[in-house]
């Protein structure tokens, strides 16, 4: 299977389970693994067979940049769904949300969840 990999998208959220972290918000990054064939866009060199990088970032951003969510688990899924459900050639994604200063006590670089989605998880 083909991918297309955008790679530590930044944006600034209100997501966590504190209500500090709700009302100060902090900085969220987002790791995508789009899996598609990308054959017929490699012969025809037209972005309808492609995906646009650009209306993906603008699509998490605003996931991310949107409503606030307890866990960042929840916002991988809803940004899987929402790619999933917007483009009909992508078959299955990769969402891995990176939390690099979580409110935890200790020396890390950060916190992340990863998931994985198919079209199928949606239907």
């Amino acid at each position: 299977m083909d991918k297309i990999f955008l790679n530590q998208l930044s944006f600034y959220g209100y997501h966590g389970v504190l209500k500090e972290e709700n009302e100060l918000g902090q900085i969220f990054q987002v790791d995508l693994e789009l899996f598609l064939n990308l054959k017929k866009a490699g012969q025809t060199d037209q972005m309808e067979d492609s995906i646009h990088y650009g209306e993906v970032f603008n699509q998490v951003k605003e996931i991310v940049e949107g409503k606030s969510y307890a866990l960042i688990e929840a916002v991988a899924d809803k940004v899987a769904k929402k790619l999933l459900a917007e483009y009909d050639l992508l078959e299955a994604c990769k969402v891995k949300v990176i939390k690099p200063n979580p409110p935890i006590a200790g020396h890390y670089q950060s916190v992340a969840v990863e998931i994985y989605r198919e079209r199928k998880d949606y239907e």
